[in-house]
């Protein structure tokens, strides 16, 4: 069906599609008053755009035109492309506003837009991508639409002039032909993106777990590492479940995969070795070759799934990423008050006396005299561990932008340095610490990329995560702080007690936007994991009340699984995400935070929610088993007999840190912290755990108690002992 609707709009406007992907500003625009650092780079376009809402809607109705719809954001490669191309041309932009009323929107603030219009081009045009550019009808139903188009014709592909004269022409001549398509396109659209359906009929049982591993299998590569060709994205998700999987069934493969697939990453391009961090995806299969914008919630998922990983095998390597992504984040994505922004550019000026003038990946590549001149004696050595060549290493550059450049990944380990250089492996890793610390050095005197300083809740959320795990696993106090500092600044900031309401971002003094279901699930997540970390129980009750007004929002009642939006009339539908993806969906997240909120407190309220969540997906599951695999995480927990692990005495105590440091040392899946500290904490969970007046310290000391569904064995205050018990 969704076919026959793009072939009616192509043949309507006779175009061949295809996708391809200082001074005082002479124009100010609506723009200007916004927040959004994204709006923020087009307020002063000629193009005369207006911010999503009312306006713009009673705007389009009034001059009776077509809504041009474009939606990015601030730190996306092509998105810069078009607007220096297409919205800072005054000829593009004279056409553009007086054939269409133009919006911008930021999918970063407004993803529930962004959802919308994404399921139309995907499905008119098989793929998608930013920008997305989409013409509707004033009462916003689409019918033309696409990502990146150039001013003029190129390549078979029709220039954003020639759509708009099209455009022009049909609207003019044939308006109501126009709207008749785009009223079935939207009911097309509504058919298509119905949610899969529940069934209670069909079993979720271990062998969806097996179902799934067979499929992620298929997809997996195995001289490489990751899923699927080129262009290759991390998928901390697909990690997340084979660490699960690989934990409960002891299949060694679904392990390794994991591990190779980390390692592999660590060592490409993908990997900032100097600053730290991860590039948003590599366009290689290989990692080398980054595009190289870097997103915050890439940062939060991927430091998490190394700090697994050196759970499961004890490899230092593992823990040095770690550090490395999360030093990254409070290096140069933190703000002054301890929240996180949102994501740096790909994009940097060359020369810092030649600001306007940019290219991709400017900040990060190396011409090899550059650094041989830098390095000295050492920068034979510098050159071998990290693949640098004299006329560069990119060996096929599509944009240009990388002749004569290297991209630094790690081509040779230091055991392969130490034997080519006769030095001990030690004395490698020492020369090349200190290489990377004077290239970082003279890099940080480069232009910067643009930063995307506005502060989404869902992305401070996994952070807090991140965060709050690797304090303990790694023994961090500072990243404990850290998370611990953010979470306070959502609160502050970004909450609204009286109602109970979340807002999704904060920038320059200003929240806005109510919150979306994944801005109160990755939040909840971070909370638990902050308890769990660090004792304090305000951290639960915050959880728990927030769990509460999250299903009152979004949760579908009859079908399972939550809604990403509240109901709004001014969305032609209201979606449920049915993939986990570079971000997991919101309701893979709040079942397994069911599922340890009633671990946590014995509600069997909440593991009812948590097991409808888990039904909701079951014909997804059946159709497209790797699809949801934070969903399977999930069901791996509900499989499991619940495990709490209740540590009684002084929580500032360096014994209980000492407790705390044992207990995240192994890879332990499916269990929950609890704290009995004879105080609140203690008091409110009594209430709904008895078994808690019975935990209490033994001789002074602080205990720990190792339970299975309230049962628990005999407490103990050695940590040899502990780490016994632990292991069964």
């Amino acid at each position: 069906m969704r076919l026959v609707y793009f072939v009616i709009v192509a043949a309507l406007f006779q175009i061949p599609f295809s996708i391809a992907a200082a001074d005082a500003p002479a124009h100010v625009n609506r723009l200007a008053k916004e927040k959004s650092p994204y709006l923020l780079q087009h307020a002063h376009n000629p193009v005369d755009w207006y911010p999503w809402g009312p306006e713009a809607f009673a705007a389009a109705k009034k001059e009776n035109k077509p809504i041009f719809l474009s939606v990015g954001y601030s730190t996306c490669h092509w998105c810069h492309v078009m607007e220096r191309e297409c919205f800072e041309n005054e000829a593009v932009a004279k056409l553009l506003n007086e054939t269409c009323i133009a919006i911008k929107v930021d999918r970063e603030e407004r993803p529930d837009v962004d959802r919308v219009y994404m399921a139309y081009v995907q499905a008119s045009t098989g793929s998608g991508g930013w920008p997305m550019n989409v013409f509707l009808t004033p009462d916003l139903k689409p019918f033309f639409g696409g990502t990146y188009f150039p001013p003029e014709d190129r390549d078979g592909s029709p220039g954003l002039k020639t759509v708009l004269a099209k455009l022009k022409e049909a609207w003019t001549t044939d308006q109501a032909k126009v709207e008749t398509t785009a009223g079935k396109i939207a009911d097309a659209l509504k058919d298509l993106n119905q949610p899969a359906g529940k069934s209670d009929a069909v079993r979720l049982d271990e062998a969806r777990l097996g179902g799934a591993f067979e499929a992620l299998k298929k997809q997996y590569d195995p001289k490489q590492g990751g899923f699927d060709p080129a262009p290759k994205f991390p998928q901390p998700v697909n990690l997340n479940f084979l660490f699960h999987y690989a934990a409960r069934s002891g299949d060694k493969q679904a392990r390794e995969m994991a591990l190779h697939t980390l390692a592999a990453m660590s060592a490409g391009g993908i990997h900032d070795a100097l600053g730290g961090g991860f590039h948003r995806y590599s366009t290689d299969d290989r990692w080398f070759l980054p595009h190289f914008e870097k997103m915050l919630y890439d940062q939060a998922q991927i430091a998490s799934s190394y700090l697994d990983a050196y759970q499961v095998t004890r490899d230092e390597a593992y823990a040095t990423t770690a550090r490395d992504v999360l030093d990254y984040v409070l290096r140069d994505l933190t703000g002054k008050e301890g929240q996180f922004f949102s994501a740096e550019d790909a994009d940097s000026a060359i020369d810092a006396a030649k600001p306007g003038e940019k290219n991709e990946g400017a900040f990060y590549v190396w011409p090899a005299g550059e650094i041989e001149k830098l390095l000295g004696k050492d920068a034979a050595l510098f050159e071998f561990a990290y693949g640098i060549e004299a006329k560069g290493n990119v060996e096929r550059d599509p944009r240009k932008e990388f002749v004569g450049k290297n991209v630094l990944h790690l081509a040779n380990s230091p055991e392969a340095a130490a034997t080519k250089f006769g030095k001990t492996v030690d004395e490698v890793k020492t020369s090349l610490a200190a290489s990377r610390a004077t290239l970082l050095k003279v890099r940080s005197q480069r232009p910067r990329p643009h930063l995307d300083d506005k502060t989404i809740t869902a992305w401070n959320g996994l952070m807090i995560s991140a965060l709050a795990r690797g304090g303990r696993v790694l023994g961090e106090e500072r990243y404990l702080a850290a998370a611990s500092q953010a979470a306070d600044f959502i609160v502050e900031r970004l909450y609204d007690p009286k109602t109970q309401t979340l807002y999704r971002r904060y920038r320059d003094g200003q929240r806005d936007v109510a919150g979306f279901a994944d801005d109160y699930a990755f939040f909840i997540q971070g909370l638990l994991d902050l308890y769990e970390a660090g004792t304090d129980v305000r951290r639960l009750k915050l959880a728990l009340e927030l769990q509460g007004r999250m299903d009152a929002l979004f949760a579908d009642a009859a079908g399972g699984g939550y809604f990403s939006t509240v109901a709004d009339a001014s969305l032609l539908m209201r979606l449920k995400e049915e993939g986990d993806n570079v971000e997991p969906a919101a309701s893979s997240v709040a079942a397994l935070n069911l599922l340890r909120l009633a671990a946590m407190t014995d509600d069997k309220a909440l593991r009812e929610a948590a097991n409808r969540t888990l039904a909701g997906f079951a014909v997804r599951l059946d159709r497209f088993p790797a699809s949801l695999p934070q969903l399977l995480v999930a069901l791996d927990f509900s499989l499991a007999k619940p495990r709490q692990i209740v540590l009684a005495g002084d929580p500032g105590s360096p014994t209980m840190a000492l407790m705390l440091r044992e207990v995240y040392a192994p890879y332990l899946p499916n269990r929950v912290i609890l704290f009995a500290d004879g105080g609140a904490g203690q008091q409110f969970l009594q209430g709904r755990l008895p078994f808690l007046k019975d935990v209490t310290v033994v001789g002074g000391r602080p205990t720990a108690y190792v339970c299975e569904n309230y049962a628990c064995q005999l407490p103990t205050s050695d940590l040899a002992v502990l780490k016994k018990l632990l292991a069964k």
